[in-house]
This record gives C-alpha cells, structure tokens and sequence, in this order.
C-alpha cells in the first residue's frame, strides 16, 4: 500500500469538482489498441485508497523505496478512516481527500467530448484545455473499475471499458477527458501526475490550459501511436513557489488509430485512471509501473532468445544430414518466431517503433511467413510428393494473408474505408482456417501412411492451432492471460513455447533415427569398400613375359573407379578393361560392381574388347543417369594389342599417349560406336593406364596437375604407385587408379 497522509506534515486536500463546460463540438473520428498484455495498477476497496502491488523483484532490489512505502502505510491507512468519521465532504459535488505523502487515482468524475477541440488563434492552443472552459454539456464519465470486469485481450479484472462501450461504438480518432480538481497542499510540496497506464492510444495532457506532455508523437498531421507504456508529469508550481489552496483542470487530448476497433469490442480512451499526487510517491508508482511492464513481458525476450537457439541448432543439424530439408524449414520458422516476439518485446519497452510499424511487420509479414513455414515444415517432414500444388498453395494463401492482413488491421484506413478493412478481416480468418485445414490434411496423411510418427505431430497442430486464434478465443471470454508471480504469461505464447519444446523433441527423435540411418549407411558404405577391395586385382603380379603393376586410390569411402586384370592360360594372352562411372559414393560403387560382374562373365567366353565394350554399354542402358568411361584391352603372347575405347583416357607407350579417335562413353545410346586400334608392344615397351583423378588432380591455388605433368612423369619411368602419390600429394579431387604393363625381354628371367 501507498500511504496517504503523514502524522508530522498538515495534509493536503484534493476537491475533484462537477466541471463545467458549453456543448462546442468537434470532428467526428476512430482507434486502437493496447500491446498484446494489459496490466490492472489500480484497485479500489474504500474511499480512494490506492493499491499497488509491489514485486518480489523490487523488494530485493529497490530497498530504499520499499522504507519510504512502510513508513507512508500507516498514515494511508489513517486517511480511509478520516473519510468515513467524517462522511465525504462535499463542496459544490466537489469530492474532499485528505492527501499528504501520496498519490490518489482519479477516477472522476470527469467530462468526456468525442472529438477534437478548435485552436484559440491568438495563443494557439485548443480552447478545451483552457481552465475556463465550460465543459457542463459534455459526458460525465467515471473511470472506477467494477468487480468481476476484464479485458477480453488480457483477461484480467478490474478494467474499465472505452468509449466505444459507452454509446461511441465504432468511433476512433480524437477524443478529450478534464477533470476540475481542487487542491490543498503544504508549502513546498511538489506534486507529478502518472499517466492513464493502459490507454487506447496516445494523448497530450495539460494543466490549466498548459501542455505538460504527452505519449505518442503529435507533430505530423496524424499523431504516431505506440504501445501504452507508464508516463509521469510534473505539475507546475504556483509563481510564488508555494502550492497553497489552488484550482487544477487537467485535460487530456487522446488519440485513438482506427486499428483499434479490430482488437477488442470496448477500446477507446482510458482503461485506467491517471493518478495525481506527491512527486516522490508519484515516482515510485511509476518505477514499480515499469519494473511490472519490464517483467511482464519479459517471457517474450526469453522466448526471442530461445527460438534464436533453437533456430541454431536447427540449422547446424543440417551438417549432420545434408539431404533433410526439414531442418532448413524448421530453422527458417524459428528464426522468424524468434523476430516475432523480440520485436513485441521492443515495442513495448521502447517508442522507437509505432504501432503502425509493428502491426505491418507482424501482421503484414511474420505472421503470414510463419504459417506458410509450418506447412512446409510438416510437407517436407513426412516426404510428402502428392499433391505437388501444397507447396505453392502454402506461397499463395502467404501472399493472401498478408493483403488481407494489412487491410484488415485498418493500417491504411486512408485509403480504405473500414466496412472494406472489416471484410478483408474475414478473409484473414478464412485464409488461417485454410491453413488450419492444411496442416490437418497433411498430418491426416501422415498417420495414414507413418502411423505412430503422425501421431507425435497431433499435440504441435494443437498448439499452433491455439496460437493462430488466440484473438478469436479472447472475445469467446476464454482466460487468455495468467500472472504467476507478477509475470505475464498468456495463453498463445504459452501454446507457442509448448511447441516449441514439442517440434524440439520431434527433432530430437528424427536425428536419432537419422543418427541410427546413418551408421547403417556406414556399415553398408564399409561392406562395399570391403567388397571393392576384393574384387580388385593384386597390385603386382607376373605373367610369361609380361611383368603388371597396379595402384588404386580413392578418393571417398566407395571408388567409381574400377579395373580388371584377367588372364586367359589357353593362350597367354591378357585381358584388361579400366573404366570410370559417373557420379561417387554408394551409387557409384554399385555400379561398379555391376560393370565387374559383366566382365568376368564375358571374359569367360569372348575376351574381344569390342565385344566387353558392347556388353557393358548394354548393361548400362535404361538405368537412368548410369554411365561409364571404358577401355578395354588384349595383350597377346607375341605383345599384339588390340585396344577399344569408349570416352576414356587413351593409355600411354613408352610415355606417349596412343593416338585414338573419341567415342561416346557407355550408357547413352544403344548402338554405340567405338574406336578401336591396334599396335605391337616390343620387348621391354610400357603400356600404362590411368584415370581421369590423375589430370584433374588440383592444388590450393587452383592448378591442375594436367597431361604436360603425366608426360614427363611417365617419359622418367616413374613407377605406378610413384605417379598416383604425384598426384595424390598434389591435390587429390577425384579416384586414381594406374595399371603399368611392361613386355619384358627374351632373356628376362621372369619369362614362363
């Protein structure tokens, strides 16, 4: 409690008079709306006595105030009971408090007239604010709350409605309040009068006809709005410095944006009383005002902060599993979430951004971006192809929510009349009722066809479902705001943290199951590296007169390179076909090991390298994008070479490449052409095969290892595994294999 009166000071008195004032009218006008939370200041169980609930934060962190609040209790509780000995006195309707140390909520009665004030054109000032005017024909309005009101947007009691509640419906734009009030006062007190905390939208305040200061910006020639936030005026001192017995009119000049009425059904003007009263308590009011808004809507930082870190870790899971687009969608609508509530928190701890802004970034572009964000969260988390429109209906009803949004929020309601605005209002329901029906097909699918994972999902559409007509639930009188401990939490932002924490553990369960995919891919990866060594000749082995060297490196864990050394003992001749398929990796491997397997069941009966090639091309065919670079030799006894090439490497003799003509690689047509040639290896001639990982080998900065490099290397009989580290210490950037066949002479004692 706030104390009024002090023992040891002579108390001062407030009159709170029946103004007077003539019928002048003014222009006719509309308005807007308080943040997301409202706060109740004020509650009043006898007399004028003024409660405030003080924090437990404060408690511990302003303790100086809280001292001057203890010693001011006792004298407040005094003056209720002044009050009653006495009976309220009365002077002329005028209301009598005893005030010393303290502040009184004024809750009236006070004169209301909707519209706007002419400007005196000598002093130019609105002649409403003047202490003289005579308000007598305006509207007497009182502004004490009734038990077992609330507010439909933040849902707690002790709210006094707005002026469209109170025969003004549909009415926004300018609007005024004055109040007479006489007061009594020591000498040398200094007396502050706290704004109106939750008021629709902004206003200007004068005292006697002086403006003292306002909320919200009033010099364009439409006054820019922001959130209500706590405000405090000084009030003036008499010109001989001593406040003494003195007649006070405050008038406030308030400003409703036609945003407003969409909102809830009683906006318009105050909601809460302003409170007059002793600088010092005044003061402390306001501190402990915005300690309460500070924390109140700090859960929407922590939210900002929170989805920010989950934006993070949905985007690093990416690293883990490069082919799951979820986690890029899913760290999309974060970060977006994320925005979302930190701008809320923003704009309402600062007035560095209007309502106007706030509402076309929210309304105009999260919000619509948010929605179609979880539809293609949940379209692209259960893989879904058919119907291949969603994803572009999703970008449609995105672009309709924001049209409609911006029009129905009344943010150009200079453009657009408001019977328009409140129809493209329903088109924004509708378009949130199609994405509600989006999201509920897809999941309906899902279970259909994935069961138990579509089930997970229900409680996340729940939610989201709940955050997406939160403003809908409210006017159906649903509490939509709970205050545990001082801190504002409401239902939206509550179902919108508990999906968070559900989608979290959804991605928690889908990495693990990714994870467990993974190490299964690895095995498989590990068995057909496995495989591929197997099937891969020795790297030296000996034939009569012929002496074969091999090396292979590759380049991941499953080569695309592969060759074949076979040896036919009917005739000492040698069968080699090297070749390169498309693509790397598993795929890649997979191929391979068809192509081998096509070898050696060819070889068996026709070593013709032609005759492998067209076996192979047909393999490949109608198998997609499979394709491959060959080329497939025979070496007889007496070193004949019969050489056929389908778009790989020519090989190279005695470091000269073997001049060939080009062909298609295998696998794109069917009646595929190619080169073949036919030369004498002589004794003690090299023949050596490599794949394109050689040439295309690159440094850091870029270079190619290239042919230039492979020439001179071979021309210095450099041996197979010497020329693949070459090339592999240079910058490996592909597979590399080599085959190095050398006909040794008649007197080498390697001969049969």
């Amino acid at each position: 409690m706030i104390a009024a009166g002090n023992n040891n000071l002579r108390p001062a008195k407030f009159f709170i008079l029946q103004p007077r004032q003539n019928a002048t009218t003014g222009a006719a006008p509309r308005k807007r709306r308080f943040p997301l939370i409202r706060f109740n200041r004020y509650s009043s169980s006898r007399g004028f006595q003024l409660a405030i609930e003080i924090p437990a934060v404060a408690q511990r962190l302003h303790i100086p105030l809280l001292i001057l609040l203890w010693l001011g209790n006792g004298a407040w509780a005094e003056a209720p009971a002044m009050a009653d000995q006495a009976g309220p006195a009365r002077n002329g309707g005028a209301a009598h408090i005893i005030l010393g140390q303290s502040a009184v909520p004024l809750y009236g009665p006070w004169k209301f007239y909707a519209g706007d004030s002419p400007i005196d054109p000598q002093s130019h000032e609105p002649f409403w604010a003047q202490a003289d005017f005579n308000d007598s024909q305006w509207e007497t309005v009182d502004l004490t709350p009734k038990n077992g009101t609330f507010d439909p947007v933040g849902g707690y009691t002790g709210y006094v409605p707005g002026w469209t509640a109170k025969g003004h419906a549909r009415y926004w734009g300018y609007a005024w309040y004055r109040i007479r009030v006489i007061l009594e006062a020591q000498p040398g007190t200094k007396l502050a009068l706290a704004g109106p905390p939750d008021v629709d939208d902004v206003y200007q305040v004068f005292d006697n006809g002086n403006l003292i200061g306002s909320f919200g910006d009033f010099t364009g020639s439409e006054p820019v709005t922001y959130y209500a936030q706590p405000m405090m005026f000084l009030l003036a001192q008499p010109a001989d410095g001593n406040a003494g017995s003195s007649t006070r009119v405050l008038a406030f000049r308030v400003w409703m944006a036609p945003e407003a009425l969409s909102t809830q059904p009683d906006a318009g003007g105050f909601h809460t009383a302003p409170v007059l009263g002793e600088a010092g308590a005044v003061t402390a009011g306001y501190q402990l005002r915005w300690l309460e808004v500070v924390r109140a809507y700090l859960p929407f930082a922590i939210q900002a902060h929170l989805y920010a870190l989950l934006a993070l870790v949905a985007f690093s899971l990416i690293l883990f599993d490069r082919s799951d687009r979820v986690y890029l969608w899913i760290g999309s609508v974060f970060l977006l979430q994320g925005a979302l509530y930190a701008l809320t928190a923003f704009d309402v701890w600062t007035q560095h951004q209007s309502i106007w802004a706030d509402s076309l970034l929210t309304y105009g572009f999260l919000s619509p971006l948010i929605c179609a964000g979880w539809v293609m969260v949940w379209w692209v988390w259960f893989g879904r192809q058919r119907p291949a429109w969603i994803p572009r209906a999703a970008a449609g009803l995105a672009l309709l929510y924001m049209i409609s949004n911006m029009i129905g929020e009344d943010l150009f309601f200079t453009f657009v009349p408001h019977p328009i605005a409140a129809a493209f209002h329903m088109v924004s329901l509708g378009v949130r009722l199609v994405f509600l029906a989006l999201f509920v097909w897809i999941i309906a699918q899902a279970i259909r066809n994935r069961g138990l994972e579509g089930w997970l999902v229900v409680p996340a559409i729940l939610l989201l479902g709940v955050g997406m007509f939160g403003g809908e639930l409210a006017v159906l009188h649903i509490p939509m705001v709970w205050f545990p401990f001082g801190v504002g939490i409401n239902l939206p932002n509550g179902a919108s943290l508990l999906l968070a924490a559900t989608v979290a553990l959804l991605l928690l369960r889908r990495l693990l199951v990714s994870v467990r995919m993974q190490r299964l891919m690895e095995q498989d990866v590990k068995q057909a590296r496995e495989l591929q060594q197997m099937i891969l000749p020795e790297a030296r082995s000996t034939m009569p007169r012929l002496e074969i060297e091999s090396e292979f490196r590759p380049a991941r864990e499953v080569s695309g390179d592969f060759f074949q050394i076979i040896p036919r003992p009917a005739d000492d001749s040698l069968l080699i076909v090297a070749g390169d398929v498309t693509g790397k990796g598993l795929k890649a491997g997979m191929l391979v090991a068809l192509l081998v397997g096509a070898i050696r069941s060819t070889a068996e009966t026709n070593t013709d390298p032609e005759h492998v090639l067209r076996v192979l091309n047909r393999r490949l065919l109608g198998r997609g994008d499979a394709q491959a670079t060959c080329l497939a030799l025979s070496i007889a006894q007496d070193g004949k070479v019969t050489l056929a090439n389908a778009g790989h490497l020519p090989p190279y003799l005695n470091g000269e490449p073997v001049a060939m003509e080009g062909a298609l690689p295998l696998g794109m047509i069917e009646d595929a052409e190619f080169s073949v040639a036919c030369f004498q290896m002589a004794e003690g001639d090299r023949l050596v095969l490599i794949s394109d990982g050689i040439v295309e080998a690159t440094d850091a900065e870029g270079h190619l290892f290239g042919f230039e490099r492979v020439h001179h290397l071979l021309r210095t009989a450099i041996s197979a595994a010497g020329l693949a580290g070459a090339a592999q210490s240079f910058g490996q950037q592909d597979d590399i294999s080599v085959i190095s066949v050398t006909r040794a002479a008649a007197h080498d004692p390697t001969r049969g």
